[in-house]
Formats: structure tokens, C-alpha cells, sequence
């Protein structure tokens, strides 16, 4: 990220919005690197004042940046950009407001891709029939490498050297079986979380053991600006967490350096080294997951639409769906849901008279 002569007052900024707004991490860092690029533009236009931008400027960098950014990205740009200066203006930065007329531009409003019912049910399916499987191959591996030590006990012409060379390889592959296993079982587990509560990925990596509450069947989730809320998740999801953190999560723990094991000690779910599981691959394993079991292609994100649309089809009351998403605005969970054009005919069909 290229450095200005402004950094000073970003920060300062950054700081404010922090303190003052509650923003996520990811959106301040956002925040941050939209402005220093702004203002890096206007820097190597030879502007050495916040006073010298106009709102020409802005506009004139508005047209540069749009080239390669979605609107998506340039309005995010924009609210930081009028943000910036608005605060500049009521801290006595700038003698005016540039940006106070800068328009945001329009994002079309597009429904994001979901899976049916049948679909969801599908990918749940083929996740735990994974773990079946893969427990068969590891049980077997155990009674390999157990009938393997007994016959070469037996053997009297072996030396010891020859027992324990034979039996190294069936060490390893216990080993590997069992991380295959245990890598499966997370992935069960974190498919079913996601579908039954809705939740973010960011929200799910940062989970710990304890925002686990079994007696109620819910999680204490953490999400964007640090709001803390209560989602209720069910059965299957219930066993599929039993089964990772009782039989899963200490194989994989155990592969952890003491470094990574004291940071991820407290972590919900692991990743194959043993420290807390990142982004990415949670974002791997349901794309996988997806393409195993032959349904279209989606991201966390889209199980979070899915499971949001069949949840209000189900007869949820959308201020229910919106606490449970955590979404601080009612018009945002309409625009990530769908209703189906059944439920649509049906309300419809009951609500009016000649229907």
C-alpha cells in the first residue's frame, strides 16, 4: 500500500471510526486503503492540502477508479471517501466539504444464487456419508496394522529390525487415516453450521468451544461491529459438532506446534496443522463439498442466502430471519432472501379475495 503525506490524518480517521462507529476490522482496513489511494492520486497531482480537493476532483477520481472496480467497490470507496472529509470538515481540517454532494453510485439489485431444499439436503448428505466412509477406512487401517504386528510376532526367522520396519508404514497410514477422518468430520460439522444458523464464514472461524451451548442448541455469535447474538441451530448440526469436538478436533490438535496449539486452544474448529481454521479454507470446503456432491457451485455466503430463503419459507417471520443474520436493517434481509413463487401464490391465494 503506497504511503501519502496524509497517513497522519487517515489514521486519525481510522481511529475515530474505531471508537466512534464500532466498524468491523475488515471494513476499517477497507476504509484505509481507499483513502490512501485517493489521496495518493490527488498527491501525485501535485496536491499538498486536503483544501486544494474540489469536488471535481473527487469526481474526476470517481472516473479513474471505476475502470477496474465494480459499483459494488466504488460505493464502498465513496462512503469512506465522503466519511473522511466530512469528519476533516467537523474537525477543522478543511474549510469546506468537497465531498458532501458526491453521489454513491447505484448498485442494481441482483438475487444472489441459492440452493433448493433437496439440493441443501443433498450436500448435507454427501458430507456425512464422507465421515461414514472415511471411519470404515480408518478402522480398517486400525485392524491392518494390528493383524500386521501379530503375524510378524509370530514369526520367528524376522528380526526386530524387520518387525518394526513393516510396521512403520501402517503407522503412518493409521496416522494419515485418522487425519482424513478427523478433516472430514470438521467439514461435516461446519456444513451443517452454516446452513443451520446463517452465519458468516468471518463469524464462523473466530467462533471459540464455548459460544457452543448444547443444553440449548445455540451459538453466541460475534459479528460485524462486534455485535454479540444468540442463534438456535438443530439436531443434525448438534450431532455433527458432538462428533467433531469429541472424536476430530484432538487429532487434529495434536498435529499443532505448542506455539500455534496456545493460540488455537480455545478455537471451535481447527485447521489440518492444528491452529484455528482460516477464511479460505472454509471457503474451500464448501465449494468442494458442493462439487462432491453435484449440486451448483456456492460459496458460505450463498449457504447463508440458502438458508435464510428456506427458513422464511418455512413460515419464519422476517424480523426473525434479520435477528438471526444479524442484520441491522430490515431492507437488507429482504434483499438476501428469496421467497418462493409458491409461498408468494399461497400468501397471495389467502390474503385476497379474488385470487
Amino acid at each position: 500500500m503506497s504511503s501519502t503525506q496524509f497517513d497522519g490524518d487517515i489514521d486519525s480517521f481510522v481511529s475515530y471510526l474505531k471508537s466512534n462507529r464500532g466498524l468491523s476490522v475488515n471494513t476499517l482496513k477497507a476504509y484505509r486503503a481507499d483513502l490512501t489511494a485517493c489521496l495518493h492520486l490527488f498527491e501525485l497531482r501535485g496536491v499538498t492540502d486536503l483544501n486544494e480537493i474540489t469536488l471535481d476532483d473527487l469526481r474526476s477520481w470517481m472516473a479513474v477508479e471505476s475502470r477496474d472496480h465494480a459499483r459494488s467497490s466504488m460505493a464502498r470507496k465513496t462512503v469512506a471517501v465522503r466519511g473522511f472529509f466530512a469528519w476533516a470538515y467537523e474537525h477543522g481540517l478543511t474549510t469546506t466539504d468537497p465531498a458532501a454532494t458526491l453521489m454513491t453510485p447505484s448498485i442494481p439489485s441482483t438475487l444472489p444464487a441459492v440452493l433448493t431444499e433437496s439440493q441443501a439436503e443433498q450436500l448435507l448428505d454427501v458430507a456425512e456419508q464422507a465421515v461414514a466412509t472415511n471411519q470404515y477406512k480408518d478402522d480398517g487401517g486400525a485392524a491392518a496394522a494390528s493383524g500386521s504386528g501379530k503375524a510378524a510376532g509370530k514369526t520367528a526367522d524376522k528380526s526386530a529390525d524387520t518387525v518394526n520396519r513393516s510396521e512403520a508404514p501402517a503407522r503412518a497410514d493409521k496416522r494419515d487415516n485418522a487425519r482424513v477422518t478427523a478433516e472430514s468430520q470438521r467439514n461435516a460439522a461446519i456444513l451443517e453450521l452454516l446452513y443451520a444458523t446463517g452465519i458468516r464464514v468471518a463469524e464462523l472461524v473466530s467462533m471459540d468451544i464455548v459460544d457452543v451451548d448444547f443444553s440449548n442448541r445455540t451459538i453466541k455469535v460475534t459479528g460485524k461491529g462486534n455485535k454479540q447474538r444468540v442463534v438456535p441451530f438443530g439436531l443434525p448440526a448438534q450431532r455433527a459438532l458432538e462428533t467433531w469436538l469429541e472424536q476430530g478436533r484432538p487429532v487434529l490438535a495434536r498435529t499443532a506446534t505448542d506455539a500455534v496449539k496456545s493460540r488455537a486452544a480455545n478455537a471451535l474448529f481447527l485447521g489440518a496443522r492444528g491452529g484455528r481454521i482460516d477464511q479460505r479454507i472454509a471457503r474451500d470446503i464448501v465449494h468442494r463439498a458442493a462439487r462432491e456432491a453435484g449440486v451448483p457451485d456456492i460459496s458460505p455466503h450463498a449457504l447463508r442466502h440458502s438458508a435464510a430463503t428456506h427458513i422464511l419459507d418455512g413460515g419464519a417471520d422476517l424480523r426473525e430471519v434479520q435477528e438471526m443474520l444479524g442484520h441491522s436493517s430490515l431492507k437488507t434481509t429482504q434483499r438476501y432472501t428469496h421467497v418462493s413463487i409458491e409461498q408468494l401464490k399461497n400468501r397471495y391465494g389467502q390474503a385476497f379475495p379474488r385470487a
